[in-house]
């Protein structure tokens, strides 16, 4: 018997886009031909932790995130009532008692934003301190390596999920290789990773691989019409935003971001002036009133008010824009940045966007982004050195 019946598309309830990865493992639960292991890899906010339960339920017969029509083999009501059914996720030092809460917000809606790094508290949206999680040794022997000996309990398979497995310790990896080594017909694993550079090749290798794609823009605009009741107007905004990370654009603050985009154009005419009682206000603001979330998200802004004035000083054509009710100002940007080296300075937006995850402060990144881009924007290579970026400190201690 068949995983997933002919007449069921996987995912089709809940998953946003991904539509080649749904493809891929249809013909998987189709054919009966189940591996033991899966690796879904993929940028962050893609959806591999809402793919990786959707395919838990679709093997154990449960019909919530995929439409079953009326096929169901279980009478659970999702995977987080299902015996068989185990997710993981990493957790700081000293973090334990807050796994269960967590898994619990994924229970509800599988897109949530539980990582520690990006949410490190439950009640608050002001980030405290930076909390990088991981599986240690001793989390893997007394929670994940028992389950290994079961047998399913009512499910088809014991499924087993574990996401950002790239951030399993070395101790943990090593001990988790032997059983992927030495399979049980009765047991899925079902894997997550976003640095897959950081994996063991032996796991990679041990595992079959599905790949998930950023996601596209209307992929996320119909996302946050269909399931966040966003307006068609409001999702489009978000969409543009989100740089193919649908689970973070959720958490963008509509109304924020349009207020900031002047601050944006502020920021950048600012930079290339070295108006630094200017600079400072708004970088300030922006650290003192901007979450995460929205910090990341005027990262976004800015990179693809970069890549407006990219392409139209390229292509020398409006219908390229996506900021098209800005095109006067990215042409007054474009006619005075004929040198700028915007590719580089689009990368080091990308480059502190992963400062932000690990909660540096903004009004830190920003400063020294800013006298970067001051040389950049007239073509010239920052007076600081990216190897020598200790020399930028004395500016920040300024502050």
């Amino acid at each position: 018997m068949s995983f997933l019946k002919n007449n069921i598309s996987f995912g089709d309830r809940r998953l946003v886009g991904q539509y080649d990865a749904r493809e891929k493992l249809e013909k998987i639960l189709k054919s009966d031909r189940l591996s033991h292991s899966y690796l879904l890899t993929g940028p962050s906010g893609v959806g591999k932790t809402a793919f990786a339960l959707t395919m838990a339920e679709a093997i154990n017969g449960i019909d919530n995130l995929t439409d079953l029509k009326g096929t169901a083999e279980s009478k659970k009501s999702s995977w987080f009532a299902h015996p068989d059914i185990h997710l993981f996720i990493p957790f700081p030092s000293k973090g334990e008692n807050e796994i269960q809460p967590r898994i619990e917000m994924v229970a509800q809606d599988p897109y949530e934003i539980v990582d520690f790094a990006i949410r490190p508290a439950l009640n608050s949206e002001k980030l405290s301190k930076n909390r990088r999680a991981f599986y240690p040794i001793d989390y893997y022997r007394s929670d994940i390596q028992p389950l290994m000996k079961y047998n399913p309990n009512e499910g088809r398979r014991t499924v087993v999920v574990i996401t950002e497995i790239d951030t399993m310790r070395k101790e943990a990896a090593n001990a988790f290789l032997k059983f992927l080594e030495e399979p049980s017909s009765r047991l899925v694993f079902i894997l997550t990773a976003t640095n897959t550079d950081q994996l063991l090749p032996t796991v990679i290798s041990r595992c079959q691989q599905i790949r998930l794609n950023p996601l596209r823009e209307e992929e996320i605009r119909n996302g946050l019409v269909q399931y966040d009741n966003k307006s068609e107007e409001d999702a489009s905004f978000l969409a543009r935003m989100a740089d193919g990370n649908y689970a973070l654009a959720r958490y963008f603050d509509v109304n924020t971001l349009k207020q900031t985009r002047t601050e944006i154009i502020e920021f950048l005419r600012f930079s290339y002036t070295q108006d630094v009682p200017a600079l400072l206000q708004i970088i300030n603001d922006w650290n003192s009133k901007l979450n995460t979330e929205n910090q990341i998200a005027v990262c976004n802004s800015i990179e693809q008010f970069l890549r407006d004035i990219l392409v139209y000083r390229e292509q020398n054509d409006s219908r390229l824009i996506t900021n098209v009710d800005q095109l006067e100002v990215i042409k007054k940007f474009t006619a005075s940045m004929n040198d700028a080296r915007i590719i580089e300075m689009i990368e080091h937006l990308q480059d502190l966007k992963q400062l932000l995850y690990q909660n540096v402060q903004l009004k830190y990144i920003f400063t020294v982004l800013s006298m970067r881009f001051s040389s950049l924007m007239r073509g010239l290579d920052p007076l600081i050195d990216e190897k020598d970026a200790w020399k930028h400190l004395p500016a920040l201690t300024e502050m």
